[in-house]
């Protein structure tokens, strides 16, 4: 197992920002409320509903909140949402993939298409960019989770693949079929999770310079401001230097 990784940098802007955005709570319940209807509304019973649940509960999203989006499955006016995946090419050579949940597909394509070429990338056609990513499980915990040692520990007994740990925190890799139960496990020894999902994992990461990263980070955040994009990953690798000069 590996340590020290910027992958909160690579997934998008940084892991605060996800806090930020008003429409959070949105895109959230749109997840709850999918995951419910693909499954039963019950999270013990449903791997991909108590992931979307803890996922809002990291986020502090009130549990009326996720109650209500898990009734909305059964609904019977209820929207219809399918899930579509984008792959394109930012700047600097970037590769972004963006997932979405939409009830329109000619609306959110439009949208993805506007967000590339306005702000220095180019939509590409599907599979065009995935092969330089591996679909991977995702676990987050805040460095006072403990330190490497304690959640390397407990991650191995989970059965995770890998953990990457560093002063923002930790990161716990594992194979996507596993995911539920390694952060099930994972919670009795270290408590709930900041975040599990499936990730996007880039193979091989490209350095942004300050004019690139700027461009991108304005591409990124359109992506996220669309209400029917869930997450937008990309390969890209900003340090911490470029970071504080564009946020100066």
């Amino acid at each position: 197992m590996a340590g020290h990784s910027k992958f909160k940098n690579i997934m998008h802007r940084k892991g605060a920002q996800d806090k930020k955005r008003s429409n959070l709570f949105s895109k959230l319940s749109r997840e709850i409320t999918v995951a419910a209807k693909m499954g039963t509304p019950d999270p013990d019973m449903n791997p991909r509903l108590r992931l979307a649940v803890n996922t809002a509960k990291a986020q502090s999203m009130p549990k009326d909140n996720i109650q209500r989006a898990i009734d909305k499955a059964s609904a019977a006016d209820g929207e219809n949402y399918e899930e579509v995946r984008y792959e394109g090419y930012g700047p600097g050579g970037s590769a972004i993939i963006v997932e979405a949940l939409t009830d329109n597909r000619n609306r959110t394509a439009t949208a993805v298409r506007t967000a590339f070429s306005k702000n220095g990338g180019n939509l590409g056609t599907e599979g065009s960019v995935q092969h330089g990513f591996e679909r991977r499980g995702l676990i987050e915990y805040p460095a006072s989770a403990g330190d490497e040692e304690k959640v390397l520990m407990a991650a191995m007994e989970a059965g995770a693949d890998d953990i990457e740990s560093s002063d923002d925190g930790h990161t716990i890799w594992t194979e996507p079929e596993s995911l539920h139960q390694v952060a099930t496990d994972m919670e009795k020894a270290l408590g709930e999770a900041e975040k599990v999902k499936l990730a996007w994992k880039p193979n091989i990461t490209v350095d942004m310079d300050e004019k690139a990263a700027g461009t991108l980070l304005k591409l990124v955040d359109a992506l996220d401001d669309d209400d029917d994009v869930q997450t937008v990953w990309g390969n890209y690798e900003i340090s911490d230097e470029v970071m504080e000069k564009l946020e100066a």
